[in-house]
């Protein structure tokens, strides 16, 4: 009889545990640390970026909750260790792992935060396995909702005060049910006012609301297009909204959407809320389809009907029509460019080692250098303060060690992070100043009421409203936020990296 030979693992494509969205290294680095003795170590990283996508002047942090989340409900199960045994993990790493729960600290910027590069988003303090096998997790989640969230407030007009009704409209182009579902989210806190994802209302709730109304192919099934109309209309009375270019928006569909509201009209002569509310145009030239739309609809006795624009817009695209063609749509739905942050799709925040904490309960700062030292990383256990001005704008933000302690109206010395600034320092005196990072969970329990969807929206807007200079909004050239060292993290950093970079180890 042929030897029966088991299968150690078995593939299953269904499986999902959020702890295994690791890049492997990482347990290859924890197993072997666990077996030199490491296992109890506390590491401290942070999590930053170093560029602003689309060379913007901000950007959103965003991604918090979903972050908060996933460490406290962190654990791997039977068939994780079953595949890391299979991977060749030791049976004293397997063993640690299988009743281990994530009872670090975490420090961030509140969901919603107007941030910079270089400061910190996240601030990590954790034992050895919970600070390293998170990193992939954590960038994934940081990095894209914060992405979304940024480009959202480019298209919604955050950014321009000057608010557009904006519909994320990009499911079916995201990178993934994940991105959808996450994308329509981060796009909600960036200004939109709702989602064509279902699952994400039924995840988040009516503040990522759900909308929608029907497609070409409805209007084709119909023998006619006025049939599918009226259809339509009979159905959701209280909602109709037609899509005017599925044969041609003047010659048909202009002509049967009036024709669809007076028949509403006649049969609920009492009721205005039984009108057409909007139509929607997905094709052809914007811009003169609007003006001319609006000018026969006003003419039709019928300026209560709003128009729709989409069809792979952008911001840019918007403004223009606005600008300069003078075609301000009701609303807009706008999908690949949002959901994919086209122009720019990667926000590259990177999870790098700071510190170390020693049995004494001191921390050893810690540093990558890189060939360049405008790219050597910032060491040390960090904190990260905001100062604004006489007019509560925020004047810049400066980076500090944990244990300073930053006040308002007293001088401090801080030294600029460009290297191009010929000024190394100054004397700064602000008249307010805000500390960024802030406890999210602290030894694994969660020390933050979070803040509701409605909230963070709120939070994101009066920001950019009200506490950041106008020159950091504008698309062209923007003012590059001014991000400084403390006196006492800029010598930690130079020595350092005289001492690293030289090779004097």
């Amino acid at each position: 009889m042929d030897e029966i030979k088991v299968v150690p693992y078995i593939p299953d494509e269904d499986y999902d545990n959020p702890a295994m969205v690791v890049d492997f290294y990482e347990f290859t680095m924890a197993n072997c640390l666990f077996l030199h003795g490491y296992k109890d170590t506390v590491m401290v990283f942070d999590m930053f970026f170093r560029k602003n996508p689309d060379d913007l002047g901000y950007s959103i942090s965003c991604g918090q909750r979903k972050l908060t989340k996933f460490l406290m409900e962190y654990h791997f199960t039977e068939k994780d260790l079953l595949w890391l045994r299979h991977k060749g993990m030791s049976e004293e790493f397997l063993a640690y792992l299988k009743d281990y729960r994530w009872k670090g600290t975490m420090y961030a910027l509140k969901e919603g935060t107007v941030c910079y590069p270089q400061v910190p988003m996240v601030r990590i303090e954790c034992d050895m396995v919970g600070a390293i096998l998170i990193e992939t997790y954590l960038l994934q989640t940081m990095n894209f909702h914060s992405l979304i969230a940024t480009k959202a407030t480019r298209i919604s007009g955050l950014a321009t005060h000057q608010e557009r009704q904006v519909m994320e409209f990009g499911t079916r182009r995201a990178q993934g049910e994940s991105a959808g579902n996450d994308g329509a989210y981060a796009a909600v806190l960036g200004g939109c006012i709702a989602t064509a994802n279902c699952l994400a209302e039924m995840k988040y709730g009516e503040d990522v609301k759900a909308v929608g109304t029907i497609a070409h192919s409805f209007i084709e099934f119909f023998p006619d297009e006025l049939s599918a109309f009226r259809a339509y209309a009979e159905t959701y009375p209280n909602s109709v909204s037609l899509l005017l270019d599925t044969y041609n928006v003047f010659e048909s569909g202009l002509v049967n959407l009036i024709k669809v509201d007076d028949e509403l009209i006649k049969k609920y002569p009492d009721d205005p809320s039984k009108r057409v509310k909007s139509a929607r145009i997905d094709s052809g030239d914007l811009a003169r389809s609007y003006k001319r739309l609006r000018k026969a609809l006003d003419k039709a006795g019928k300026s209560y009907i709003k128009l729709v624009a989409s069809n792979s817009l952008d911001e840019t695209k918007m403004a223009n029509m606005e600008i300069y063609e003078d075609a301000h749509f009701d609303s807009y739905g706008v999908g690949e460019n949002l959901i994919t942050s086209r122009t720019d799709p990667v926000f590259g925040g990177v999870y790098k080692l700071v510190a170390v904490k020693e049995k004494d309960g001191s921390y050893t700062p810690k540093m990558k250098c890189s060939e360049s030292s405008s790219k050597a990383i910032i060491p040390g256990k960090l904190m990260a303060y905001r100062f604004f001005d006489e007019e509560d704008k925020g004047q810049c933000d400066v980076i500090c060690l944990d244990d300073e302690v930053i006040e308002a109206n007293k001088p401090i010395k801080v030294y600029n992070l460009d290297r191009d600034d010929f000024r190394t320092y100054r004397i700064l005196t602000p008249t307010r100043v805000e500390k960024l990072l802030v406890p999210y969970l602290v030894d694994g329990k969660l020390v933050i009421t979070l803040p509701t969807i409605k909230e963070k929206k709120a939070y994101i807007k009066d920001q950019l409203e009200n506490h950041v200079w106008e020159s950091e909004l504008r698309k062209e050239f923007p003012h590059v936020h001014y991000v400084n060292l403390s006196e006492k993290l800029y010598q930690l950093r130079e020595e350092m990296y005289r001492k690293l970079h030289g090779g004097n180890l």
